[in-house]
């Protein structure tokens, strides 16, 4: 039984995916800071599907996580690694707090770094296996009030690219999925609940995010992006001028600020 390992698991899209491959009849290895959480999905999956379903709390926002992560599941064979822990913020670099948005770069750059480093050895050596990093459409532009957030994806996807390249070969593959707003905490925990890009009506489910997201997995796809209006998003730095881009972004964010 081929084994997935899903990092922040407990909600929004890493939930979502540890519900379809559940579904795939996986054995699910689920990883976040949420004890209680990953408990109750854990409980959830066993009952309605019958997979085989391992918790392991752990907090990627420091800098010895994965190290801890990845000595818990020493002995264990992961053939599919979802790198979905990740968080984001908002406002004017200047006025955050340096300690949470250090801890963001940890979780969101450093962790996702170190996990594919820490699991793609065996994979290559095995020659077989997938990872998935999450990205965001921000990986493809810069965005004012989320300066270090948008940073981060586009180390998300650059490192995905470049691996992806290295991996040829090898029997292992491993693919960027950059989704557009998503029906998740993200923005509630990024204090961005009353922006427009906010808004309900023009937010992706979780669900259909993770099903494109396997299915570019699956076919070994670099990168994929949702939706076709978030794909023309990401397309407007090679069409218009990137400061006028970096412009129509801010202002999109900043319309209720």
């Amino acid at each position: 039984m081929a084994t997935v390992l899903i990092t922040g698991a407990s909600s929004g899209i890493g939930k979502a995916f540890a519900e379809l491959f559940a579904k795939q009849n996986y054995r699910i290895i689920l990883a976040s800071r949420s004890e209680s959480k990953l408990s109750h999905l854990a409980t959830e999956l066993q009952r309605q599907h019958g997979v085989q379903t391992l918790t392991t709390p752990v907090d990627l926002a420091q800098s010895d996580g994965p190290r801890l992560l990845h000595e818990r599941l020493q002995g264990q064979s992961i053939d599919i690694l979802i790198n979905n822990a990740g968080i984001g913020s908002f406002g004017f670099l200047h006025e955050l707090d340096v300690q949470s948005e250090q801890e963001m770069l940890q979780l969101n750059v450093q962790s996702l770094s170190q996990l594919l480093m820490l699991f793609l050895p065996e994979m290559v050596r095995r020659g077989s296996g997938r990872i998935l990093n999450v990205g965001s459409t921000t990986s493809f532009y810069a965005c004012p009030l989320s300066a270090n957030y948008s940073a981060s994806k586009a180390f998300v996807l650059s490192l995905t690219e470049a691996v992806a390249n290295e991996l040829q070969g090898t029997g292992v593959t491993v693919t960027a999925l950059c989704p557009g707003a998503t029906g998740t905490e993200f923005f509630r925990k990024a204090k961005m609940d009353g922006q427009k890009v906010s808004d309900p009506k023009a937010l992706m489910s979780p669900d259909k995010v993770a099903q494109i997201g396997y299915t570019a997995l699956m076919r070994g796809k670099v990168f994929v992006v949702p939706g076709v209006q978030n794909w023309l998003l990401t397309q407007a730095p090679r069409l218009f001028p990137r400061k006028f881009v970096t412009r129509i972004t801010r202002s999109v964010l900043e319309r209720k600020m």
